[in-house]
């Protein structure tokens, strides 16, 4: 637990709460937890259960928007990490909005171009969420059409990518509604390993769509994720957190497997051409408060571990930056 107990007490998540207001829970590292999801409902939630473009960005004073930048940064939401590994089983793109998909997945291609070694496949996670007119409008300046969810989203950026045209396999079920139904298409670009393009059915489809942790369990069915796997997993530096706690849960727990999570560098040519949204003081504020939520999921669930999942933990640490710590043998 002491990853855990690192990030959530240092002075940098300390001064935020209490500059916003907030009183320090006492207790137990789970009471400290639940009191800060609580405080984080109150004044860093401007989502309200909605999707993350429509939630609402504070009217913050200067002062407080500097250090907001400057927790989010110490708190390793701000800045990418490249992996820490030249080999890896696995490497795992999740799914976001339109932007994120192309960034995401022309990132995966980079590191393979650049001495990353993947054994098994690289997997392209999403869901059938259907994609806003704001994120069609952001496909069509860069020349990609067509596109209804964000699996199709992810899908283009592998074609563009990868330069694919047409899958190997395919697999799905249509069951007439986007939270029951999943699909699977594998391409197999020459040199490179397999990628699947996977979009995963939701764990609770009465209530919601399939959000991160649906899709990397499905994944790791399809996959057959084994025990000491390396999985690498991509997405935005101000995603790293709470991504990679909701991977230690879902991935590295039930399976001991090793996950490394790192941020897509923005400064990356091939990158800079791609549309990239302004991080504000209340995104970062929101995906901290999502960093919390996470890290209270992965205390409940280290409670009870199963057995043959010790060896998967890994630390989670403030100040690391983008990278998630793929450490085995040591607690989260």
């Amino acid at each position: 637990m002491d990853g855990i107990a690192g990030w959530v007490g240092s002075a940098p998540l300390r001064g935020l709460v209490a500059h916003f207001g907030g009183r320090w829970p006492h207790g137990d590292l789970g009471a400290v937890l639940a009191g800060l999801d609580d405080f984080s409902a109150r004044c860093w939630d401007f989502r309200a259960g909605r999707e993350r473009p429509e939630a609402r960005e504070p009217n913050l004073d200067p002062a407080t928007v500097e250090l907001v930048y400057r927790c989010a940064d110490a708190l390793g939401l701000v800045r990418a990490r490249p992996p820490a590994r030249s080999r890896y089983a696995h490497l795992v793109v999740l799914g976001g909005l339109a932007h994120a998909c192309l960034r995401r997945v022309a990132y995966a291609g980079h590191l393979l171009r650049t001495g990353v070694d993947v054994a098994g496949e690289v997997a392209v996670l999403g869901s059938f969420r259907q994609l806003s007119e704001v994120e069609r409008r952001t496909l069509a300046e860069v020349g990609v059409t067509g596109c209804d969810t964000e699996v199709d989203a992810l899908d283009a950026a592998v074609r563009r990518t990868f330069a694919v045209s047409e899958p190997e396999t395919e697999d799905g079920l249509d069951a007439d509604h986007p939270h029951h139904s999943w699909s699977s298409r594998t391409y197999r670009p020459a040199g490179q390993p397999p990628v699947r393009v996977l979009a995963a059915p939701s764990s609770e489809p009465e209530r919601r769509r399939a959000h991160t942790a649906d899709t990397q369990r499905f994944w790791a069915e399809h996959a057959q994720l084994a025990r000491a796997d390396e999985v690498l997993l991509v997405t935005a530096p101000i995603y790293v957190p709470f991504q990679h706690c909701d991977a230690l849960r879902t991935l590295a727990l039930p399976y001991a497997c090793e996950v490394e999570t790192v941020g897509v560098d923005p400064m990356l040519p091939d990158l800079t051409r791609l549309p990239e949204p302004t991080l504000t003081p209340g995104r970062y504020l929101q995906e901290i408060r999502s960093a919390i939520r996470s890290l209270r999921a992965l205390h409940t669930a280290v409670g009870t571990p199963p057995a043959t999942a010790q060896s998967g933990l890994h630390r989670v640490r403030a100040g690391r930056g983008g990278t998630g710590t793929a450490q085995p043998s040591s607690d989260p």
